[in-house]
């Protein structure tokens, strides 16, 4: 078994207030609140573990649990991966022992990234949950990146959100008479299937 658990929450979204207000052509204030609503659910919809890419958009960081040790390396989910904070695993007393840094590698320009031990894993506790990864995830801003650049997302992603935010704010009722209103926007989906990543590879 594994599973997969939020320890860091992202501290900023994909899309500013600035750029979606710019693509929405809001120039007043009053939509704010609103406006920001509709980036949180349309970021919701993409990132994260139930999110629609299967992959992490901005910095942070997940724990991933399994039951053993895999023969080889150990796929990380939520690409792309930033770095791996610790390994852990319950020794054979049922101690949590940390494996030092030095005697794995981390393989992060992958996709998936992957760890791998220098020479073998340690043989944990025969029990559910017995190995504990933590790790970084997400686009990362650089040091010359713009003000309004939260990360180094890549431009259909972030055109995708900004099409589903426009449809959020345009329709702001589940039917439209006269119309169909899909539930993600065929553009909007189109763009963001390119970066679809499929949790079930890692």
């Amino acid at each position: 078994m594994s599973g997969l658990t939020l320890v860091t929450a992202p501290q900023v979204r994909p899309i500013t207030l600035t750029e979606a207000k710019k693509h929405l052509r809001v120039d007043h204030t009053e939509e704010d609140d609103l406006i920001d609503t509709y980036i949180r659910a349309a970021t919701d919809f993409c990132d994260g573990f139930h999110g629609f890419l299967g992959r992490a958009l901005v910095t942070q960081t997940w724990r991933l649990t399994i039951d053993e040790f895999p023969t080889a390396e150990i796929k990380i989910p939520l690409p792309p991966l930033q770095s791996v904070s610790s390994i852990k695993y319950d020794d054979g007393a049922g101690v949590e022992q940390t494996i030092d840094p030095t005697e794995y590698y981390v393989d992060a320009a992958s996709e998936p990234g992957w760890v791998t031990p220098n020479t073998s894993w340690p043989t944990p506790l025969d029990a559910l949950n017995a190995v504990r990864i933590e790790f970084v995830a997400g686009y990362a801003p650089t040091t010359d990146s713009p003000p309004d650049l939260v990360a180094n997302i890549p431009y259909n992603i972030k055109a995708g959100i900004k099409l589903i935010l426009g449809n959020l704010y345009e329709n702001r009722e589940d039917n439209v008479v006269g119309t169909v209103v899909n539930r993600v926007p065929n553009g909007a989906e189109y763009l963001l299937r390119r970066h679809k990543f499929d949790l079930s590879m890692a």
